[in-house]
């Protein structure tokens, strides 16, 4: 498959799952499910910055690639980032319409990860969320990580949150930490395995919030890596 065959069927799929997702709340904060995820990961972004020695957003310029309708920087906006720092790039031109809604004051742009329309070391902080993931083609995917890596200012941060293994979605392909290691060359690798396994979850949470913590604490059915990624 050649990148813009990828790119085309990208997105091609998002707006299919746009459309399969519609009045589903699987992805709301108010399924329970879904929220236990959204809080996890929330604890992972911010221990992971803490190790990195990140003690505040407030000053600092922060771009995800993938940022669908800018859930991710609204959580980001949550514990102090300024929205004038925040930038997202999105395939899909409806997608970035719904988060300029949502976040008025931050700039968005209609482009594919290969080729970010900004300089060279703009952003202290990028960040990929499930994105990578959805590439199945291998130039592309390297592309995109590439350009991450290009835009990063001296001394920044990588945040690459995404499934190790994904079976039931063919639309999909796991990265794992051997594969990030590739896709970011020359950099120095924090892992973190979190997220029950959304399958299990859907199951376990709703019976006991307590338990789905235990086993998400064991890791062993975690199906997402959280990676702080930084250049030597």
């Amino acid at each position: 498959m050649s990148q813009p065959d990828d790119l085309a069927r990208l997105r091609n799929e998002y707006a299919d799952r746009e459309r399969r997702l519609a009045g589903s709340d699987i992805y709301s904060w108010f399924n329970q499910a879904n929220l236990f995820a959204i809080q996890g990961r929330q604890r992972a972004v911010l221990s992971s910055l803490r190790k990195a020695g990140v003690g505040s957003l407030e000053n600092l310029h922060l771009l995800e690639v993938g940022c669908g309708s800018g859930g991710v920087l609204a959580e980001l906006l949550s514990i102090g980032a300024s929205p004038g720092n925040l930038y997202g790039v999105d395939l899909l031109p409806d997608r970035l319409e719904a988060a300029h809604s949502r976040l008025p004051v931050s700039h968005f742009a209609n482009a594919d990860g290969s080729h970010l329309p900004f300089q060279d070391q703009s952003f202290d902080i990028v960040l990929q969320f499930t994105a990578i993931s959805s590439i199945l083609d291998e130039r592309l995917r390297r592309s995109v990580c590439l350009d991450m890596l290009r835009v990063l200012k001296p001394g920044g941060l990588i945040l690459s949150y995404d499934f190790w293994l994904n079976p039931t979605n063919q639309q999909t392909r796991g990265i794992q930490q051997k594969e990030i290691r590739s896709l970011f060359p020359g950099c120095r690798y924090d892992y973190y395995k979190i997220t029950l396994a959304p399958p299990l979850a859907r199951r376990i949470v709703p019976v006991s919030w307590i338990l789905a913590l235990l086993l998400e604490k064991l890791g062993i059915l975690n199906s997402h890596y959280l990676v702080a990624i930084r250049p030597k």
